[in-house]
């Protein structure tokens, strides 16, 4: 019965997982159709733009999509994540900007580990866009870092009004997503990237705001 439930789980997941596939998709390529009817007679600049911009968008969410469940191995070296959140400094700073948010660091003394730096990038950038996605405007979001004997920890702390208790369960599932607009793709590469480098992410969330914690051990 046990291996019954398990299967079953695993075909829900696939169900909704492929559901949320075709939606994701179906809307860009209604739009792409709709703009190529149209300039069957009126060939235009914009509607080729438009095009463009809605293909793009499913390349991206087939890209993310497949490195959900990326199974190659990372290439890891030593490095200081430290290093690897002020190089994106600058990035972050320009996103938070445009949001009209604030972005604090407080990166603490820790030893170099074992990082694939690529793909702690990505991590980074899609937990302080999330983090900005959820806040409104004039917020702000601090990244900060910090060791011990046995872990180096980076924490990415909104203002938001937090993540619904029933939510917390489906974090990470591929097309579950709080936000309107959202693919839920973002926070499963992370949690992927995260598997990859041995490391844990936890969630602590209210209604002053949500903290995501990645623990790497050492």
């Amino acid at each position: 019965m046990e291996k019954e439930i398990t299967r079953l789980d695993r075909l829900n997941i696939t169900g909704e997982m492929a559901a949320g596939i075709v939606h994701e998709i179906r809307n860009p390529m209604t739009t792409v159709r709709g703009f190529l009817q149209l300039s069957r007679n009126n060939p235009s600049k914009e509607y080729t733009d438009i095009m463009i911009e809605e293909l793009d968008r499913v390349h991206n969410i087939v890209t993310e999509f497949l490195s959900v469940g990326a199974q190659a191995p990372t290439r890891r070296s030593s490095k200081h994540i430290n290093t690897v959140i002020e190089t994106l400094y600058p990035l972050i700073q320009s996103k938070a900007l445009t949001g009209n948010h604030d972005i604090s660091l407080d990166l603490g003394e820790c030893p170099p580990i074992q990082l694939d730096e690529k793909e702690i990038r990505q991590l980074v950038l899609n937990l302080v866009l999330n983090g900005l996605d959820a806040m409104p405007l004039g917020g702000r979001l601090k990244i900060r870092t910090y060791s011990d004997s046995k872990q180096v920890v980076m924490e990415v702390k909104d203002q938001g009004g937090g993540i619904k208790e029933e939510f917390l369960a489906k974090l990470g599932t591929p097309f579950f997503s709080t936000k309107a607009s959202g693919t839920g793709l973002g926070l499963s590469v992370c949690y992927g990237i995260a598997a990859r480098h041995d490391a844990v992410i936890k969630v602590q969330t209210g209604e002053q705001g949500t903290t995501f914690f990645v623990h790497f051990s050492l």
